[in-house]
Formats: C-alpha cells, structure tokens, sequence
C-alpha cells in the first residue's frame, strides 16, 4: 500500500496515501460487519487478479515455504494471502470501534499460559511476531482481556501525518508506541523490561544494518537482532507469537515456549542463536498456515538488489508498520 509516483503538477502522492488511510479508519469502521468482510474480499480479489508486483512477490516468496507447490496452487495461496491481508486491514479499520466484549471473543490464543506465567514472574516479556494474521487484534486483546499495557515500536511513516495517524491509532487501542529511529528505542524498551513489564515487536523483517542472518526455510534472510539483544541484556522472556485466520470471525494464535538465552557465547553469539531459534519458530506458524503470512515485500537476501538491502543505520528493533 504505497503511493504510487505521477507527473501530475502539485500532486502530493503521500497526501492522497494520508487520505484514504484517514477515510479507511473513518468510514469502513461505521460498516457493519458482514459488508466490511465482503468489501475486504472484493478489494483482494480485484488486487490478485491485476498480478501486480506485490502479488507477484507474494507468490514468489510463498514458494519458498511452500516448495513442491503447483503455480496453480501458488496463485490459489496468494489469492488467500490477499484475502488475509485485506481482512487485517478491515479489521484495524474498524478495531476502534469494537466493544471490550467483541475484542475479548475475537482471539483465541493457544498456549497463553506461558504469556500469563511469564508477566507473573516479574522478569519481563518479549513477544516476537512475524506478519501473520492481526498483530494490532492481538495486541488490543491484550490490553483488554489481560488488562495488560505493552510498548512496541512503529517505523517513521511518509508524510508524518501517516505516521500520527498510526501512532494515534494504536495508542488508542491501549499500545505505548516508539519511534523506530536507530537505536533509541532500545533503551526504552529494556527500561520497561526491567521493570517487569510487556513490549511486543513485529520481527520477520529487518530494515537495519544491523539484522542477524538466519537459515529461513533453507535460505539466508536477515532478521532484527533487537528481540533476542533485549532478552539477553534485561532477562527478560523471550516468546514467539504466530497468528492465523479460520473460516470464522475469531482469529487464532499460538504462543511458542520461550527461547531461553544460551548459557555459553558472547552476547553477540547468543543473541544470534536465540534469533535463528526464533526464525525457526516464525517458519513453523507460517509453514502452517502460509496464506496468513502477509510478507509482499523482498525478505530473503537472494532477492534484494544492493539499493533495496536495509541500511538505516543502528536500527535493531523490527518496525511494526512497514507494510503500510
């Protein structure tokens, strides 16, 4: 959902890209329901059948988790995957205008006892999550059925005004919201850690320097070091969260044991263990459900051209709004 680029004299593409994010939260949430889900469907499917780069994309990096699939099944993969996508942004649409009861039946989480232990234990709590499913859904789920406050990070959006828009938006929903901007989020976060409480970080993505690399379904991809460096530096537990959506309205999760700091290595070599072990968790979810899985963007580095590999200095905690 990027702006495209046009001729025309005092166009503002970031504007119009502010605009329609402006009408989404403030229009698609006064649909009901059932006309939101079936708009979601129109758009996806209108999108996948334009076979535009990011559907190609999709596809392409869909066959990679899922290795011995037809092109007929990839095309039927993507086409879900859109679907999926759209139902996120529908959803995040109109999550400000959900009530507590609809937040606390629309997410059902396997395992959460681990989370419920871990913020009991006093020791902090990391949870990890690629882009699967709903992470805003999830994280108001949170504030509200556990009636616990956490703190991720959100990347710097073009204009500025998109991006206050996200931060209001999630600050709404109950989230304490920092600014991806080199390293300064780190020490926030392992303050809050310290303290015992919950940060939350979208990390299947690296847009640093300073990602770890990993084996992600047999291949090199870099991910963000943060969630492992944090875990290391503060204690803290470190989760990994996977998302998935049914044939009902509730969305599906599981929360993975924790991924204990090695007790052996520098910390730099433990963090890059604890970030592989991570990696693996992330492919687990998605091998399971791959049409969750909204990545439509270049992720492994066979695939990035030298101007597209990450290089915003310092940056190691994963922005959780990069598809945006």
């Amino acid at each position: 959902m990027s702006p495209r680029k046009t001729g025309l004299p005092g166009f503002d593409p970031g504007k119009l890209t502010d605009a329609l994010y402006g009408l989404g939260w403030s229009t698609v949430k006064k649909l009901p329901e059932g006309v939101a889900v079936r708009l979601g469907r129109r758009i996806a499917d209108t999108v996948w059948k334009r076979r535009g780069k990011g559907v190609l994309r999709l596809e392409a990096n869909l066959a990679r988790v899922v290795p011995d699939a037809s092109p007929q099944r990839l095309a039927e993969l993507s086409r879900a995957g859109l679907r999926s996508y759209m139902r996120y942004w529908m959803e995040s649409f109109r999550l400000p205008a959900w009530s507590r009861e609809r937040i606390k039946a629309g997410f059902t989480p396997e395992d959460i006892h681990l989370l419920e232990d871990g913020l009991k234990s006093g020791r902090g709590v990391i949870l990890a999550l690629p882009h699967m499913g709903n992470y805003d859904l999830a994280g108001v789920w949170v504030t509200t059925k556990l009636n616990t406050p956490f703190t991720t990070v959100a990347e710097r959006l073009k204009p500025e005004s998109l991006y206050d828009r996200f931060v209001a938006y999630r600050e709404g929903l109950g989230m304490e919201v920092l600014p991806h901007t080199g390293g300064e989020a780190f020490g926030t976060l392992a303050r809050r850690l310290r303290n015992g409480g919950l940060v939350a970080l979208v990390a299947d993505r690296d847009l640093s320097s300073s990602g770890m690399e990993v084996k992600f379904f047999g291949e090199a991809a870099k991910m963000p070091v943060g969630p492992a460096m944090l875990a290391v530096q503060t204690g803290a537990m470190l989760l990994p969260v996977t998302l998935w959506y049914d044939e009902t309205p509730i969305m599906r999760g599981r929360v993975h044991p924790e991924i204990e700091v090695p007790e052996t290595g520098t910390r730099t070599e433990k963090a890059a263990e604890m970030t592989q072990t991570l990696a693996d968790a992330f492919a687990s979810g998605i091998a399971d459900h791959p049409e969750d899985w909204h990545m439509l963007q270049r992720l492994w580095l066979a695939d990035l051209e030298p101007r597209e590999r990450p290089g915003t200095p310092g940056g190691a905690i994963a922005p959780g709004t990069e598809q945006a």
